[in-house]
């Protein structure tokens, strides 16, 4: 009963809402952020997530405040890079990460300008820094319909998405369609990337996808367990860092990727086959077992 009491307050409904968010986008952006880590598609969130900018400035001009219409516009936005770049690639000389740069830095241009029209830069750096503790029920529901959607479709299309990830042209061999694998899932970035438009904004949203895969990648050798860590720690990490900067004032977004970080650094250090620390101690290691004269002296 005192659970119920405490959840039925509004200040504490919203910092459950607010949770909730963190652990659906950190399991949806963990799971992603593989792929674009073992395809090294790094380029490509960073360009989406910028590129969202001026879908929700042109939403901003003609519907004003309300979140689903900034939503749909980002989404546009987002989908249009994509789509877009992923066809240049295929169907010109330009390669991927050339075509994803060349749209993302005139899509952000083009939103810098739309923002400075509206006049409402304070309303709209939610939007480019995020602010979890602001969401409503709207973005609640959109980030587990799209967690739930990312999940499903790593579950129902998981041997389709592990070949087109570490040999394409196998996959393309036997049958596979790569370009539908390819572009189902840019459409799911698309969509993650708006869903966390609000709690983690445009210019931090690359850490949300990138640090827990490499985190992970550099502690698991199989895709399976890799997947698993990632979305595992894409929850710590964001929990973690809603919690402190819920107990300390501090930009919520900045917070869920600087724990991501820490977390990030610490792998890169001690990981036990792949960290710095590891890679410096087996040859030194080596080199004593073989040469125990050295040692002595």
């Amino acid at each position: 009963m005192d659970l119920l009491a405490f959840l039925d307050e509004p200040g504490h409904r919203l910092f459950v809402r607010a949770l909730l968010v963190c652990v659906f986008l950190g399991i949806s952006g963990g799971l992603l952020g593989c792929v674009l880590v073992v395809r090294r598609m790094t380029l490509m969130v960073d360009a989406l997530a910028h590129s969202l900018l001026p879908g929700v400035a042109i939403a901003w001009l003609l519907f004003g405040q309300s979140v689903i219409a900034l939503l749909v516009g980002g989404m546009a936005a987002g989908l249009v890079t994509a789509l877009a770049s992923g066809l240049i690639s295929r169907l010109t000389r330009v390669k991927e990460d050339a075509a994803f740069g060349g749209l993302f830095a005139a899509m952000f241009a083009g939103g810098v300008l739309l923002v400075s029209r509206t006049g409402a830069r304070g309303d709209l750096q939610h939007f480019l820094f995020g602010n979890v503790l602001a969401i409503g029920t709207g973005d609640l529901i959109l980030a587990a319909a799209v967690s739930v959607t990312t999940v499903l479709a790593f579950a129902v299309f998981y041997r389709g998405i592990l070949i087109e990830c570490f040999d394409p042209t196998f996959h393309r061999a036997c049958g596979g369609n790569g370009m539908a694998v390819h572009l189902g899932l840019l459409a799911l970035t698309v969509v993650n990337l708006v869903a966390a438009l609000h709690a983690i904004g445009v210019v931090l949203a690359l850490g949300l996808f990138m640090l827990p895969a490499i985190t992970a990648y550099l502690w698991c050798d199989r895709w399976g367990t890799m997947l698993i860590a990632s979305a595992a720690y894409g929850v710590v990490g964001t929990v973690g860092g809603f919690f402190i900067s819920y107990h300390t004032g501090l930009a919520s977004g900045a917070c869920m990727v600087a724990t991501l970080g820490v977390g990030f650094v610490l792998s890169a250090l001690l990981s036990p086959r792949h960290g710095l620390l590891a890679r410096w101690w087996r040859p030194h290691h080596h080199h004593r077992e073989e040469s125990p004269e050295v040692c002595e002296r």
